[in-house]
């Protein structure tokens, strides 16, 4: 059983496994040279040579406990047969949908356009170097999904003020989401992942009376199918307003937290097994003023399962060096 699976199914608190957010990415001089040849993110994300290399630049360089396959949670909008380009500086940008488009979608169209990502998880699973080690699949949650569709870009400089209009749009597109992230995450397990991430990158943006509709109920039908597929979850509901209801309403078997949440009242409320929460920024800083972060963060979870992440991706400017600092000192501790 590999260490992330014993913190997370035998409740182990001997040892704090860690892997990173972001960990295949910018930060890398060996990404960066990939990158800079290719230019289009989705080909790259679809490139069943590149991606299982790029997927395993982090687990050859640190001694982390799991690869995650490098992809993006948009490979589902992508794969409704929506627009999806990245625009350097800008983030992503999505093409129309409307009612129209679901007559247009289909499993067997859908599973073809992503094909190219299970042949890349089954090439990276096989290699040698994640022996003992995990391979992490993941998608986007519902309702981030959802925003992204129908804002056509990142919420985090504007959000359509026209959102909640057409409702039996909303209330549609959250039943085929539902229904097409079952069949990513399964395809995903079929080739060789053996955790799934679930990602609900905007579920700070809604109140606490609409968490129910939008992120509490299909969640819980996506962990729930999770569980019958003999997978451990991790859900991330970034800045969610209430991660105790989150955790006691959805029930994954690991709640990964963000940086503004206090982790000592997280100990309090919350019993199964927790993920994450260091600032990502802290890696910019120097090594004593990392360590210290580092050290609370161990302290609060000493006797509580715990997977040692960060609380957002790690960042493009962080040095390498700072990573493996980190790494070692967990691993020492």
């Amino acid at each position: 059983m590999s260490l992330i699976k014993k913190c997370i199914i035998n409740k182990d608190v001997s040892y704090k496994p860690v892997w990173l957010m972001r960990q295949a990415g910018r930060y890398l001089p060996e990404f960066r040279a990939i990158r800079k040849k290719n230019q289009n993110f989705i080909s790259l994300c679809l490139n069943t040579k590149l991606v299982p290399e790029i997927t395993l630049q982090p687990i050859k360089r640190f001694d982390l406990d799991a690869a995650i396959i490098f992809s993006d949670i948009l490979m589902i909008p992508y794969g409704f047969g929506q627009n999806v380009i990245f625009n350097k500086g800008l983030g992503p940008e999505l093409g129309i949908f409307d009612k129209s488009n679901f007559s247009n979608i289909n499993e067997k169209d859908f599973k073809k356009k992503l094909d190219p990502i299970y042949n890349s998880i089954k090439i990276t699973s096989k290699n040698e170097i994640l022996k003992n080690k995990d391979l992490i699949g993941f998608v986007g949650a519902p309702w981030t999904l959802l925003v992204y569709i129908i804002n056509r870009a990142s919420p985090k400089k504007n959000i359509n003020k026209n959102f909640f209009n057409d409702q039996s749009l909303i209330d549609k597109l959250l039943r085929f989401l539902v229904k097409y992230i079952k069949i990513h995450i399964l395809n995903q397990i079929k080739s060789g992942a053996t955790i799934i991430q679930v990602f609900d990158s905007w579920a700070g943006l809604l109140e606490e009376e609409d968490l129910g509709k939008y992120i509490y109920a299909p969640t819980k039908e996506i962990i729930d199918f999770i569980r019958t597929l003999n997978v451990p979850s991790i859900c991330f509901p970034r800045n969610i307003k209430n991660y105790k209801k989150f955790v006691t309403t959805v029930k994954p078997d690991v709640i990964s937290i963000d940086y503004n949440v206090n982790p000592e009242k997280i100990l309090e409320e919350i019993d199964i097994p927790v993920q994450g929460g260091l600032n990502p920024e802290k890696l910019l800083e120097d090594k004593a003023t990392l360590k210290q972060e580092v050290k609370k963060y161990l302290k609060v979870f000493k006797n509580h399962p715990y997977i040692f992440n960060l609380g957002h991706g790690v960042l493009p400017e962080t040095n390498p060096n700072m990573v493996e600092y980190l790494i070692k000192f967990i691993k020492d501790n």
